[in-house]
């Protein structure tokens, strides 16, 4: 581009002006003196071309230098132009992905919907099986827990009642004097405690002297008043079930004044 900027010769313009410039030089050395009309009206064009001919070169060069700059913003500006179509496809085919993956998306969404869908229902039918089957489990273990607790309360009064009739034969052979007697109804009477307390049954029995307790003794119906009474003798034995009071001793009491 430089050489096209500066391939106008200059020498032509330059000869041209010299002889201008010649031409007017003689006309002032050899016309009349003043000027003739003519003569003066020559060298005025005379000087004007040789104006004109130092001017022309560069006015030319500057209409060249012009057009190579639009020549290049006319190139810059297709190139931008390419660069703009290429962008623009670009994003065009990004918006049809993205158009794509928008579609994908809303159908995953979808089918993401459809199976929350069942799965909460699967969920609510088997929350209501493990219900229904919880309750009847429940009420199997609660029928299964009342009859334990039924067959629990006929063996405890069957080993009440054992207990109480062999308290009752160890009284008997207390009263009636005789050793032998009491020693062996004692020793069946310890057996029969020992297997009671194995299953959490224990008999209490009031020592005679200590002071009576309606927490944990109870007396006949014409019985004295028990204010600051002693016991005297054990009636019926007391007991209770794997540590909770079953039933309260029956005692027979006597006020203090009549303590001997």
């Amino acid at each position: 581009m430089t050489n096209a900027e500066s391939s106008l010769p200059v020498w032509p313009f330059l000869v041209a002006d010299a002889l201008l410039l010649g031409a007017a030089g003689l006309i002032l050395s050899r016309g009349h003196q003043p000027l003739l009309w003519w003569e003066a009206l020559a060298l005025v064009a005379c000087a004007g071309a040789a104006a004109g001919c130092m001017i022309a070169p560069f006015l030319r060069r500057n209409q060249d230098e012009q057009a190579l700059a639009q020549n290049r913003l006319l190139a810059d500006a297709t190139s931008q132009l390419q660069n703009l179509e290429r962008l623009a496809s670009e994003i065009t085919g990004a918006t049809a992905q993205w158009r794509q993956f928008h579609e994908q998306t809303a159908l995953a969404a979808d089918k993401a919907k459809e199976v929350t869908g069942l799965m909460a229902g699967e969920m609510k039918a088997f929350t209501e099986f493990l219900q229904k089957s919880n309750d009847a489990e429940k009420a199997h273990l609660r029928l299964e827990a009342e009859k334990l607790r039924r067959g629990e309360q006929e063996w405890l009064q069957v080993l009440v009642f054992m207990l109480d009739h062999t308290y009752a034969l160890f009284l008997a052979a207390r009263r009636s004097g005789q050793p032998g007697l009491i020693e062996q109804i004692s020793h069946f009477q310890n057996s029969c405690r020992d297997a009671a307390r194995r299953v959490g049954l224990v008999p209490m029995i009031a020592p005679p002297g200590e002071s009576y307790d309606p927490k944990v003794h109870q007396v006949e119906a014409n019985s004295p008043s028990t204010e600051n009474a002693f016991i005297t003798e054990t009636l019926m034995t007391g007991y209770t079930f794997q540590g909770l009071p079953l039933r309260r001793a029956l005692v027979a009491v006597r006020g203090p004044e009549n303590l001997q």
